[in-house]
């Protein structure tokens, strides 16, 4: 049984709400500010009045051991103990709202708003209030006279609007959390995978093959037996290698490397992993010409391109029944390679063909078998390395063409 450690949730990044709170604080004139879970102030106080500004820059009211600080601290873990909104007031008048942010039910931040009179305030009131923050109280009547207050019906609706966006953003916030969970998940997956998997696979494999070598007069049963056995391992790995290039293939991971290489010599070395196979089916295989395209020269990933013929040369074999032919054509225009790969087998129903290249297709004729995932894979490839793979076929019974085009530039064709 194979199992994998969820990953850790990712870091807040609190730099998405800064925007959002920064539009918010403009349109509705309040003063807001992020708190995290311990407390910590991430964002603000953002201004959004001539009145909350003056205080920003000429008070003490939001320094670090400012009342106003100290008010929003005992707000926000209010919020994070409950779960839910707080209010509460500073000095005569002034309005302070707490609201949780919540990641899949679980907060993770406060948002606190507000700092607006509900009424009118008065001289005696500004002289108060200025001598708890350190400001003279004449300047700051100056200010507040020019601010209209900000009635208990009009803040609701501010914070029923600062609920609506923080709701909307925390929902985005969980979509990329699972997101960023899943692939990394898949990631651990891939990597569980591939050494659960591939490690008895192989030791299995080593086995089978000293078996068959080193053990003398064994049964024909036996000896047949252990190479079916062979062939099914092969089969297995193989499925293996498929799932995780496919994984690879949908997030993106899938790369090439590009170094010099010979078509010739990659087609050849393909082209004899398969003609065992098309041997024993008494399959003839045509390579034009002769010599594989051994004076084409160009950049790009020979071991992936390998794949990629290997596939479809042993798709070509699979499909196509005893006696058949499969034909292997090489030709070269001004800055393009195309290879055909065309078999006189089962052929492809015209409503198939717009679906041959898809994750998890199998033929659903004859001998179908193995995941699906080749065909999907090798067009990936392909189309890294900027090319195409198409397929034609004039219907069922009628053999079908695999066309690998590819770009190598006119610099890049040289003859041997």
């Amino acid at each position: 049984m194979i199992t994998v450690d969820l990953p850790d949730k990712p870091p807040i990044d609190w730099d998405d709400w800064r925007a959002p709170l920064r539009q918010y604080t403009e349109a509705t004139g309040l003063v807001t500010s992020v708190y995290d879970a311990a407390g910590k102030r991430r964002i603000g106080p953002l201004t959004g009045s001539r009145m909350s500004t003056f205080l920003a820059e000429q008070s003490t009211l939001w320094a670090e051991d400012g009342p106003g600080t100290a008010l929003e601290r005992s707000l926000a873990r209010d919020v994070c103990r409950q779960g839910t909104p707080a209010v509460s007031e500073f000095s005569e008048g002034f309005c302070v709202r707490a609201l949780p942010l919540l990641l899949h039910g679980d907060v993770y931040g406060v948002l606190v708003f507000g700092w607006r009179f509900a009424d009118f305030s008065s001289p005696l009131a500004c002289e108060r209030i200025g001598r708890q923050i350190g400001v003279s109280g004449h300047l700051l009547w100056s200010e507040v006279r020019l601010d209209a207050p900000v009635s208990a019906q009009r803040m609701a609706t501010y914070e029923t609007l600062l609920l609506t966006l923080s709701s909307t953003l925390d929902r985005q916030r969980e979509t990329i959390d699972d997101l960023t969970r899943v692939n990394r998940t898949r990631e651990l997956f891939l990597a569980t995978v591939s050494h659960e998997m591939r490690t008895p696979l192989s030791a299995l494999s080593m086995r089978i093959e000293l078996m068959l070598r080193t053990i003398p007069d064994l049964p024909e049963k036996a000896v047949s037996g252990l190479e079916s056995m062979r062939v099914h391992v092969r089969q297995e790995a193989g499925m293996v290698d498929d799932l995780i290039d496919a994984a690879r293939t949908l997030t993106g991971q899938m790369s090439i490397v590009r170094k010099p290489i010979v078509l010739g010599q990659v087609l050849r070395e393909a082209i004899a992993t398969v003609e065992p196979h098309a041997h024993a089916k008494q399959i003839l295989m045509q390579v034009t010409p002769a010599d594989y395209g051994a004076d084409i020269r160009f950049e790009a990933d020979g071991q992936r391109l390998q794949q990629v013929c290997w596939n479809l040369l042993f798709n070509a074999v699979k499909f196509t029944p005893v006696g058949g032919v499969i034909r292997i054509g090489i030709r070269r225009s001004a800055g393009w390679v195309e290879i055909d790969i065309a078999d006189s087998g089962q052929g492809i129903e015209a409503d198939d063909l717009p679906h041959v290249f898809g994750a998890f297709k199998l033929q659903q004729h004859d001998n179908a078998t193995g995941l699906g995932l080749g065909l999907y894979i090798a067009r990936r490839i392909v189309e890294l390395h900027e090319g195409t793979l198409s397929v034609s076929s004039e219907g069922r019974g009628r053999g079908a063409t695999f066309a690998i085009r590819l770009p190598v530039g006119g610099d890049c064709i040289a003859r041997a």
